[in-house]
Protein backbone atom coordinates (compact mmCIF):
# COMPACT_ATOMS: atom_id res chain seq x y z
CA UNK A 1 0.00 0.00 0.00
CA UNK A 2 1.65 3.41 -0.90
CA UNK A 3 1.59 6.27 1.83
CA UNK A 4 -0.68 8.31 0.53
CA UNK A 5 -3.59 5.61 0.80
CA UNK A 6 -1.84 4.11 4.15
CA UNK A 7 -2.52 7.88 5.59
CA UNK A 8 -6.18 7.83 3.76
CA UNK A 9 -7.20 4.86 5.45
CA UNK A 10 -6.00 5.70 8.75
CA UNK A 11 -8.47 8.63 8.49
CA UNK A 12 -11.16 6.82 7.75
CA UNK A 13 -10.74 4.33 10.25
CA UNK A 14 -10.20 7.04 12.60
CA UNK A 15 -13.88 8.39 11.78
CA UNK A 16 -15.22 4.34 11.20
CA UNK A 17 -14.17 2.34 14.28
CA UNK A 18 -15.76 4.76 16.73
CA UNK A 19 -19.40 5.46 14.93
CA UNK A 20 -19.73 1.43 14.48
CA UNK A 21 -19.29 1.00 17.89
CA UNK A 22 -21.26 3.62 18.86
CA UNK A 23 -24.06 2.32 16.96
CA UNK A 24 -23.14 -1.05 18.30
CA UNK A 25 -23.85 -0.03 21.86
CA UNK A 26 -26.93 2.25 21.17
CA UNK A 27 -28.68 -0.57 19.45
CA UNK A 28 -27.54 -2.84 22.25
CA UNK A 29 -29.38 -0.66 24.84
CA UNK A 30 -32.14 0.41 22.60
CA UNK A 31 -32.93 -2.06 20.35
CA UNK A 32 -32.07 -5.52 22.92
CA UNK A 33 -32.33 -3.49 26.22
CA UNK A 34 -28.53 -3.61 27.21
CA UNK A 35 -28.64 -0.70 29.99
CA UNK A 36 -25.13 0.40 30.31
CA UNK A 37 -23.62 1.14 33.79
CA UNK A 38 -21.34 3.96 34.93
CA UNK A 39 -18.34 2.47 33.08
CA UNK A 40 -20.02 1.67 30.10
CA UNK A 41 -20.98 5.35 29.87
CA UNK A 42 -16.91 5.94 30.48
CA UNK A 43 -15.92 4.01 27.37
CA UNK A 44 -18.66 5.89 24.97
CA UNK A 45 -16.84 9.47 26.04
CA UNK A 46 -13.16 9.06 23.93
CA UNK A 47 -15.26 7.42 21.40
CA UNK A 48 -17.59 10.49 20.75
CA UNK A 49 -14.51 12.46 21.19
CA UNK A 50 -12.47 10.76 18.61
CA UNK A 51 -15.45 11.02 16.04
CA UNK A 52 -15.12 14.55 16.56
CA UNK A 53 -11.69 14.54 16.12
CA UNK A 54 -11.55 12.42 13.07
CA UNK A 55 -14.10 14.96 11.36
CA UNK A 56 -12.13 17.86 11.97
CA UNK A 57 -8.95 16.03 10.36
CA UNK A 58 -10.86 14.39 7.62
CA UNK A 59 -11.39 18.50 6.61
CA UNK A 60 -8.05 19.01 7.06
CA UNK A 61 -7.06 15.81 5.24
CA UNK A 62 -3.09 16.19 4.24
CA UNK A 63 -2.16 18.84 6.67
CA UNK A 64 0.01 18.73 9.64
CA UNK A 65 -3.24 19.81 11.70
CA UNK A 66 -4.79 16.72 10.24
CA UNK A 67 -2.50 13.92 10.92
CA UNK A 68 -2.34 15.23 14.93
CA UNK A 69 -6.22 14.89 14.98
CA UNK A 70 -6.31 11.69 13.72
CA UNK A 71 -3.54 10.60 16.25
CA UNK A 72 -5.36 12.81 19.07
CA UNK A 73 -8.60 10.12 17.91
CA UNK A 74 -6.64 7.26 17.15
CA UNK A 75 -5.35 8.41 21.37
CA UNK A 76 -8.96 8.67 22.55
CA UNK A 77 -10.06 5.56 21.08
CA UNK A 78 -7.42 3.76 22.37
CA UNK A 79 -8.11 5.28 26.09
CA UNK A 80 -11.77 3.97 25.39
CA UNK A 81 -10.26 0.09 24.86
CA UNK A 82 -8.34 0.58 27.77
CA UNK A 83 -11.17 1.63 30.09
CA UNK A 84 -12.73 -1.75 28.40
CA UNK A 85 -10.01 -3.69 29.62
CA UNK A 86 -10.51 -2.24 33.44
CA UNK A 87 -14.06 -2.88 33.32
CA UNK A 88 -14.05 -6.39 31.65
CA UNK A 89 -11.55 -7.02 34.36
CA UNK A 90 -14.16 -6.19 36.86
CA UNK A 91 -16.72 -8.17 35.44
CA UNK A 92 -14.24 -10.97 35.60
CA UNK A 93 -13.47 -10.13 39.44
CA UNK A 94 -10.24 -9.72 38.56
CA UNK A 95 -10.12 -6.44 40.58
CA UNK A 96 -12.89 -4.40 42.11
CA UNK A 97 -14.01 -1.79 40.23
CA UNK A 98 -15.90 1.56 41.48
CA UNK A 99 -18.54 0.84 43.92
CA UNK A 100 -21.60 2.68 42.70
CA UNK A 101 -24.33 1.63 39.91
CA UNK A 102 -26.39 3.92 37.65
CA UNK A 103 -28.69 4.76 35.22
CA UNK A 104 -29.61 7.47 33.25
CA UNK A 105 -33.06 7.84 32.55
CA UNK A 106 -34.84 10.53 34.44
CA UNK A 107 -37.63 11.37 32.17
CA UNK A 108 -40.20 13.99 33.52
CA UNK A 109 -40.70 13.00 37.10
CA UNK A 110 -37.32 12.43 38.03
CA UNK A 111 -37.44 11.15 41.60
CA UNK A 112 -40.08 8.26 40.19
CA UNK A 113 -37.84 7.23 37.51
CA UNK A 114 -34.74 6.88 39.75
CA UNK A 115 -37.15 5.12 42.16
CA UNK A 116 -38.01 2.62 38.82
CA UNK A 117 -34.81 2.02 37.69
CA UNK A 118 -33.13 -1.14 37.33
CA UNK A 119 -29.65 -1.22 38.82
CA UNK A 120 -26.83 -1.66 36.39
CA UNK A 121 -23.89 -3.29 38.18
CA UNK A 122 -20.61 -2.41 36.81
CA UNK A 123 -19.71 -6.17 37.44
CA UNK A 124 -22.07 -8.20 35.55
CA UNK A 125 -21.96 -8.32 31.77
CA UNK A 126 -25.48 -7.87 30.42
CA UNK A 127 -24.26 -9.73 27.71
CA UNK A 128 -21.48 -12.07 26.44
CA UNK A 129 -20.05 -13.84 23.24
CA UNK A 130 -17.70 -16.77 23.52
CA UNK A 131 -17.44 -15.52 27.30
CA UNK A 132 -16.46 -12.10 26.51
CA UNK A 133 -18.48 -8.92 27.48
CA UNK A 134 -19.45 -5.62 25.29
CA UNK A 135 -16.27 -4.38 27.77
CA UNK A 136 -14.06 -6.60 26.53
CA UNK A 137 -15.06 -6.44 22.87
CA UNK A 138 -14.43 -3.23 22.92
CA UNK A 139 -10.68 -3.21 24.70
CA UNK A 140 -9.88 -6.01 21.78
CA UNK A 141 -11.32 -3.27 19.14
CA UNK A 142 -10.28 -0.08 20.22
CA UNK A 143 -6.72 -1.12 21.14
CA UNK A 144 -5.81 -3.40 17.74
CA UNK A 145 -7.88 0.03 15.85
CA UNK A 146 -5.76 2.83 17.52
CA UNK A 147 -2.96 0.36 17.07
CA UNK A 148 -3.41 -0.18 13.23
CA UNK A 149 -3.83 3.56 12.92
CA UNK A 150 -0.63 4.71 14.01
CA UNK A 151 1.23 2.10 12.18
CA UNK A 152 -0.57 3.56 8.65
CA UNK A 153 0.20 7.08 9.78
CA UNK A 154 3.74 5.49 10.34
CA UNK A 155 3.92 3.85 6.86
CA UNK A 156 2.44 7.13 5.31
CA UNK A 157 5.30 9.37 6.69
CA UNK A 158 7.44 7.46 4.56
CA UNK A 159 9.41 8.55 1.54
Amino acid sequence: MNPAASRNLAYWLALLVPAVLIAAVYVAQYGFGLAPCEMCWWQRYPHFAAIILALGALSLMGKPAGDLLVRLAALAIGVSGLIGAFHAGVEYHWWQGITTCSSSQLGNDPLAAILAAPVVRCDAPAWTLLGVSLAGYNFLVSVGAALLIFALLSKGRRP
